[in-house]
C-alpha cells in the first residue's frame, strides 16, 4: 500500500509540473503578445493559463495588467483580488494593489485608490513608485499635507527621481509654503534643467522671487500648522528679499544667484532648517554656485 500511494503520488506531482509548465509557457507568449500591443491576443493566453492553473499569481496579475492597458481596467480588478489573496511575494502583491489604484484613480474613485497605494506600501514599503502615485491622488483630491509627506517618502527612496522633486514642490507651492517650495524647485530644475516641466518650474520659481500673490484655492483649507508656517516662510522670504528692491545687477542671473545666496543661507541657518535646505546652504559657499545657477535656468535662456 506504501509503495502504491508513493507511485499515485509522484504521478499527481509529475501532472502538477506538466501543468505550471504548460501555465508558465502561455504567460510566457501572453507577455510577448502584450509587448506587441496585441491585447486581445494577450488575454487569451493568461486566460488559457488560468484554465490549468486558476491560482496563479502571475497569470491573473498579467490579465489584470493587460485589460489595464487595453482600456478595461475595470475588467482586471477581480483578478487582482486572486493575487492579494494568493500566494503571491509581497512584490507582486504591491504592484496589484498599485495597479488597483490606478484602475480607480482613472476612474475617479479617489478615496478607494488611496487605500489601494496604502495597501500597496504596507505590502512593501521599498516601492518607490508606489509613493509617487500615491502622492499624485492625494495631490489631486487637494488633501496636499498628505501628498507633501509622501513626496518626500519617494524622494528618500530615490533622491534622484525628477518626478516626484517636481511634485514635491508643487504641492509645498499650492499649501504656500513657499521656502519649500524655493528648495523643491531649485532641486527639480537641477535634476531636470531644460525641459517643458523645467520652463513651468523656473515660472513658479520666478513667481515666488517676484513675490506673485496666489489666489486661495477653492476646496483647500489648511491645516492651522500649515498655515502657520506658510506665514512664517513668506515672512523670512520677504525680509531677504527687501534688500534686493533697490539694488542693481549686470543681468537676470547675476540677481538669480545673489537672491537664492541669500535665501539658501537664510533657510539652512534656521533654528530648524527646513528640508532640503542644509544641502543649498552648503552648495551657495562654495564656488560652484555660479554653475548651478546658470543650469537651473536653462529652460528660460533657450
Amino acid at each position: 500500500m506504501r509503495f502504491l500511494a508513493k507511485i499515485l503520488l509522484l504521478i499527481s506531482m509529475t501532472v502538477h509540473t506538466a501543468k505550471a509548465q504548460d501555465a508558465n509557457t502561455l504567460i510566457k507568449q501572453g507577455r510577448e503578445l502584450n509587448s506587441q500591443k496585441n491585447y486581445l491576443g494577450a488575454v487569451e493566453k493568461y486566460k488559457s493559463a488560468l484554465t490549468i492553473d486558476p491560482q496563479n499569481t502571475q497569470a491573473n496579475y498579467q490579465l489584470a495588467f493587460t485589460l489595464f492597458a487595453s482600456g478595461k481596467g475595470p475588467e482586471g480588478l477581480p483578478y487582482l483580488d486572486k493575487v492579494i489573496n494568493g500566494n503571491a511575494s509581497a512584490a507582486l502583491k504591491a504592484a496589484s494593489y498599485s495597479l488597483m489604484g490606478s484602475v480607480y484613480g482613472n476612474g475617479k474613485q479617489l478615496p478607494k485608490a488611496i487605500e489601494a497605494y496604502k495597501n500597496g506600501i504596507k505590502a512593501d514599503s521599498t516601492n518607490q513608485r508606489i509613493y509617487y502615485n500615491l502622492g499624485i491622488v492625494q495631490y489631486r483630491s487637494k488633501l496636499y499635507e498628505d501628498a507633501e509627506q509622501t513626496f518626500m517618502n519617494a524622494v528618500k527612496l530615490d533622491s534622484a527621481d525628477a518626478g516626484s522633486m517636481r511634485m514635491y514642490a508643487l504641492t509645498t507651492f499650492h499649501e504656500n509654503k513657499r521656502a519649500d517650495a524655493i528648495l523643491g524647485f531649485c532641486r527639480f530644475l537641477q535634476l531636470e534643467p531644460n525641459t517643458a516641466r523645467s520652463k513651468e518650474a523656473f515660472g513658479n520659481l520666478q513667481n515666488i522671487l517676484q513675490r506673485g500673490t496666489l489666489a486661495p484655492e477653492s476646496g483647500y483649507q489648511p491645516a492651522p500648522a500649515t498655515k502657520a508656517e506658510a506665514v512664517a516662510q513668506n515672512k523670512l522670504i520677504t525680509k531677504v528679499l527687501a534688500g534686493f528692491m533697490t539694488r542693481k545687477y549686470a543681468s537676470a542671473t547675476a540677481l538669480l544667484t545673489a537672491q537664492l545666496k541669500e535665501l539658501f543661507t537664510a533657510f539652512g541657518t534656521q533654528p530648524k532648517p527646513y528640508w532640503l535646505a542644509g544641502y543649498f546652504y552648503k552648495l551657495s559657499q562654495t564656488s560652484d554656485f555660479d554653475a548651478f545657477v546658470k543650469l537651473i535656468s536653462q529652460s528660460n535662456t533657450h
